[in-house]
């Protein structure tokens, strides 16, 4: 173990820096994906529906996360008490989701008078470590794997197209990544979205720079992972365009 220590290696081997590789899953719905960090486990779902918009953002849409962590994740959790990392969870995926505008909500007009509002859920199945990389990478994906269906207006009546139907539409998300106790949020183009130290010892500028780096060389291969799921999973499904 201290040998391990001094090497700045862990107990199997990884390096102190060397993130897991995550694997993905999606479901047969749009939106629906599995991850996993080793054995910590995560799903997420986005649903939609249309609503009419508020008065002070009339053509902005609207998203909504919601996050849990349930008895099943780790003997830690328990029944109906929201955790500390439950709540911390749920304000990450808030910052870097909805409030870092990662999503262009202006864009979620679906028909005069109507916007979409966006649901994500998301779950946590197992906690071996790293749930909350999990949890922001879960969530990241589900809005990129979501489409926004196909909106029709036939007179006074809005039809709304089943993915089956109508090729649906991709969300504008940009991939984003947390890693660490300091909470790094990075897109593929090395931009920096949240930068997120709760408490602990002063960190020295020259170090942030250095976990700044570290964070956009994994973002960048995280990125690769993604979009090449996306495109194997893309690929498998058909979809008619009547």
């Amino acid at each position: 173990m201290y040998e391990a220590l001094n090497q700045s290696l862990r107990l199997y081997g990884r390096d102190k820096f060397q993130l897991r590789t995550p694997t993905i899953t999606f479901g047969s719905e749009l939106g629906w994906v599995e991850c996993t960090f080793g054995k910590t486990r995560v799903i997420a779902h986005v649903e939609v529906k249309m609503v009419k918009p508020p008065r002070e953002r009339p053509f902005g849409g609207m998203i909504t996360i919601h996050s849990e962590i349930s008895p099943m994740t780790s003997a830690d959790y328990e029944l109906g008490r929201p955790s500390e990392e439950e709540v911390t969870m749920t304000r990450m995926l808030d910052k870097v989701l909805r409030r870092s505008d990662a999503i262009d909500k202006n864009r979620f007009a679906s028909s005069p008078g109507n916007v979409w509002h966006l649901c994500l859920t998301v779950h946590s199945l197992a906690d071996a470590g790293n749930m909350l990389d999990c949890a922001c990478l879960t969530g990241t994906v589900a809005f990129k794997h979501f489409r926004q269906p196909e909106v029709e207006v036939i007179g006074d009546d809005v039809v709304m197209h089943a993915p089956e139907e109508r090729a649906p539409l991709p969300l504008a998300s940009p991939y984003t990544i947390l890693v660490g106790t300091m909470s790094i949020a990075l897109n593929a183009q090395r931009e920096i979205c949240i930068l997120h130290k709760a408490g602990g010892v002063p960190t020295a500028p020259d170090e942030i720079l250095l976990l700044l780096n570290i964070a956009a060389g994994i973002a960048k291969d995280l990125d690769k992972l993604v979009e090449a799921r996306l495109r194997e999973d893309w690929a498998q499904r058909k979809v008619e365009v009547r």
